[in-house]
């Protein structure tokens, strides 16, 4: 039996896209050949690239708005990089929010002036900083819209007219929301999206060409988007298994059916963690992911026994990131409810045993 996959990367995906994947690595489509071995300039394969950005402008609602959608490789660490390069040429603005915030400004100072304007790191990441005012001669705002570590998520987006950029890693697709509030949104794929190994960006092209720099042609949107994502060799399964994903996210109702699906699972767990008193969240109730439930024990003596019940129950992937400790439980659009009902089921044993 599979296990309850709660990791927070590279994550659970739907079985039926795994089984179809699978098959395709034997043979693609009846064409004689492995997916992993066909050429990237095949027709098989230009295929299997261009409805992948396609289907990424529909489910986004960006078609006829001037945004490309590219896939790349390198995760969304060098997308810290890349957007600066691209697009910073006086200063930036960017809230902190977390590990990932923090590396994506480390990055930015090597191009350009970066203004730090709000910051969560007075209580250890576990808000989304709401008092602060965005420069109005910055070249973008950077914001990471869920944060995988600490479990605190965007319920709103800053209302600006500066040019709004996103890491969206862990909670692409997992929501209804105005995709053309971003200029610019990238997302590494091992969340929502497919295997670890390409990394998706969505970009406004309006905003592009502006840079006095030059920019080596591995570093520039343009180039990835004149080129259709094949500047060099892409990761052909990865981009494969994200159109499969993409496919699904289709066939079960869209956006805003999982967000309704999403919504439940993540109530269903904070419900738990709120009453049972063995328990306590870590993120603030108002900034609470929907995607990375984060929490720790109120006894943390009895974590080797709350461990022992729910590893009996086939559970994986539970235990918290060190910058927070305790447990995060990953609830990505593919978890079914079921996961989540025996993971509550879990914490009232717990409860029951050690209370």
């Amino acid at each position: 039996m599979k296990k309850h996959n709660f990791s927070a990367g590279p994550s659970v995906l739907p079985q039926e896209v795994i089984n179809q994947a699978s098959k395709a690595i034997i043979e693609l489509d009846n064409i004689g050949l492995s997916l992993i071995e066909i050429s990237h300039r095949s027709k098989e394969f230009i295929s299997i690239m261009e409805e992948a950005t396609e289907r990424v402008i529909k489910i986004t609602g960006l078609e006829n708005k001037g945004y490309k959608a590219i896939f790349i490789q390198g995760g969304a660490s060098l997308q810290f990089l890349m957007t600066a390069y691209n697009l910073l040429e006086k200063k930036a603005a960017y809230i902190n929010t977390g590990t990932w915030a923090v590396k994506a400004i480390k990055e930015a100072k090597i191009i350009g002036e970066v203004n730090e304007i709000a910051s969560s790191k007075d209580k250890n990441f576990n808000y989304i900083p709401k008092d602060y005012s965005v420069p109005q001669d910055a070249d973008y705002i950077h914001i990471t819209t869920n944060n995988t570590i600490f479990g605190t998520q965007y319920k709103s987006f800053p209302n600006t007219t500066v040019s709004l950029i996103a890491d969206m890693s862990s909670d692409i697709f997992s929501r209804k929301i105005d995709y053309s509030k971003f200029d610019l949104f990238y997302a590494g794929a091992q969340k929502n999206m497919g295997p670890a190994g390409v990394t998706l960006v969505v970009i406004k092209e309006s905003v592009l060409s502006k840079v006095s720099r030059e920019i080596p042609s591995m570093l520039n949107y343009n180039s990835y988007i004149k080129a259709g994502s094949m500047s060099n060799t892409p990761p052909v399964f990865a981009v494969y298994t994200a159109l499969l994903n993409l496919r699904w996210i289709e066939s079960q109702g869209g956006l805003e059916e999982l967000e309704k699906r999403n919504k439940n699972k993540a109530e269903l767990l904070y419900n738990e963690i709120d009453k049972n008193p063995c328990f306590e969240g870590f993120a603030a109730k108002e900034d609470r992911s929907h995607m990375n439930v984060t929490f720790t024990l109120t006894d943390k003596s009895l974590s080797d026994d709350f461990n022992k019940i729910w590893e009996d129950n086939n559970i994986s992937g539970l235990k918290g990131h060190r910058s927070v400790g305790g447990y995060r439980a990953s609830i990505y659009n593919a978890l079914p409810i079921e996961s989540i009902e025996l993971l509550v089921k879990c914490m009232k044993q717990f409860e029951k045993n050690f209370k």
